[in-house]
C-alpha cells in the first residue's frame, strides 16, 4: 500500500509530497521546503519511515529547498535533473529514469519549459503524476525567465503529461487558490491556457501577456537551490534549541522529555499553566514552577524572562502546547513543552512538591 501525504508551505504556496512504501517503510519527499524541514522530519519519524531520497522537480525561484538539511538528518539521496546545473546532488536523472523507494518507483519525464531542468514524476501504476511548475491546476508555470519557453512547455505537457491515462491524478508544485488535486482529463478539457482547442500559438500569446512580477525570494532562492539548499549559516538554524535535548513534533512544538528536564531544572523557567486547584492538587508541581493559568498568560507574559529558556507544563501536555504557541507569537524563542505533562512527570518518579494523596 502507498503511504501518501500532501503538505503545504503557506509562505511560498508550495506543495511538498511524501510517498512511502508501507512494506519496507522507505519513503521520499518531492520538493521539500527549507523552513518546513523540522515539520517533515517529525512526520517521518512519527510515522516510522526511512527517508531514502528527496526529489526536486526543478530549480525553484520562490523558496529554498530543504534537501540539504534532510540529507544531513537522514543520509537521503538528493535527486535532481541532469540538465538543472545543480551541484552537490547524489543522483542526476534524465527522461526515462526511475527513482525507487522500497518496492515502489517514480518514472522521470523531462518536461522543460518553465526551466530547462524541469521534470515530472509519474507513480509506477500511473495513478498519480507530480508536475512541479510545469502543469498547474487550471494553469501552468510561468515561462518568462530561467530559460523559460512557452512553446517548449506546450510540447512538454501535450507530449508527456497529456498522454497519461485520463484518470491519472495531477498534483502540482504550487497552488495559490487552495486547490489540491486535478486529473489529466480535467486539465485536457478545462485548463484555460492549453486545454480544449488551444494551440501552441494561442498558448504562446497567452503566456507572453501574463505580466507577472518576479518571485520575491528569487535572489535568495536560486543561488541556494543550485547547491541543493545548503545554507551558509547552518549553525544559526538551531541556535535557539541548544539549551537542552529537544524533539520536534509534527504539530510544530519543541518538546522535552521529563528525564531531560530534571537534569536542567536549575537552568530553566518552569511555567505551569494549570488552574490553581490543579497546581495544588494530586499531581503536585515541579519545584520552582511559576503558576500562570493559560487564560492569563498573554496578559502576564512580562513575568517571564525572555533570556532564560521556558518549559511549559500542564496536566497532559495539551494546554502547555497552546501556551508555547502564545509565547511564540509574543516573541519568545527558547521554548519547550513538557512531553506528557505532569502525568508523565509523576510516572517517572521525578521530584514533585505539594503532592496530595
Amino acid at each position: 500500500m502507498l503511504i501518501f501525504r500532501q503538505l503545504f508551505d503557506q509562505q511560498s504556496s508550495t506543495y511538498t509530497y511524501l510517498l512511502g512504501d508501507s512494506t519496507s517503510r522507505e519513503c521520499l519527499l518531492i520538493d521539500p521546503v527549507f523552513e518546513q524541514v523540522m515539520r517533515d522530519y517529525a512526520m517521518i519519524k512519527e510515522m516510522g519511515l526511512k527517508l531514502v531520497a528527496t526529489v526536486e522537480t526543478h530549480v525553484h525561484a520562490d523558496h529554498v529547498t530543504g534537501a540539504w538539511l534532510l540529507r544531513n538528518k537522514f543520509s537521503s539521496v538528493i535527486v535532481v535533473s541532469a540538465t538543472s546545473d545543480v551541484i552537490g546532488a547524489g543522483q542526476y536523472v534524465s527522461h526515462g529514469d526511475v527513482v525507487t523507494f522500497g518496492g515502489r518507483r517514480l518514472s522521470v519525464l523531462a518536461t522543460p519549459g518553465h526551466t530547462n531542468g524541469c521534470i515530472t514524476l509519474v507513480l509506477d501504476d500511473e495513478s498519480m503524476v507530480f508536475t512541479g511548475d510545469c502543469l498547474l491546476i487550471r494553469g501552468t508555470g510561468r515561462t518568462d525567465f530561467q530559460e523559460g519557453s512557452s512553446k517548449t512547455m506546450f510540447q512538454s505537457i501535450h507530449d508527456h503529461i497529456f498522454t497519461l491515462p485520463d484518470s491519472c491524478l495531477v498534483y502540482p508544485g504550487h497552488d495559490y487558490r487552495g486547490l489540491t488535486v486535478s486529473s489529466v482529463l480535467e486539465e485536457k478539457r478545462f485548463n484555460p491556457r492549453l486545454g480544449g482547442e488551444v494551440n501552441i500559438e494561442d498558448f504562446s500569446g497567452y503566456m507572453a501577456n501574463l505580466k507577472l512580477s518576479h518571485p520575491k525570494q528569487i535572489n535568495r532562492a536560486v543561488p541556494a537551490n543550485l547547491k541543493c539548499g545548503q545554507p551558509d549559516d547552518y549553525d544559526a538554524i538551531l541556535k535557539n534549541q541548544d539549551w537542552a535535548v529537544l524533539s520536534y513534533s509534527f504539530s510544530g512544538i519543541w518538546e522535552i522529555e521529563p528525564s531531560a528536564l530534571e537534569e536542567i531544572l536549575s537552568q530553566v523557567q518552569i511555567l505551569d499553566v494549570r488552574e490553581i486547584n490543579e497546581f495544588e492538587g494530586p499531581l503536585g508541581r515541579i519545584p520552582d514552577a511559576k503558576l500562570i493559568p493559560l487564560n492569563q498568560l498573554v496578559n502576564r507574559s512580562d513575568e517571564l524572562d525572555p533570556n532564560i529558556p521556558i518549559v511549559a507544563v500542564c496536566r497532559s501536555g495539551a494546554r502547555s502546547a497552546q501556551a508555547i504557541l502564545h509565547l511564540q507569537a509574543l516573541g519568545f524563542t527558547r521554548l519547550a513543552n513538557l512531553s506528557g505533562g505532569m502525568l508523565r512527570w509523576n510516572v517517572g518518579s521525578h521530584t514533585v512538591l505539594g503532592k496530595s494523596e
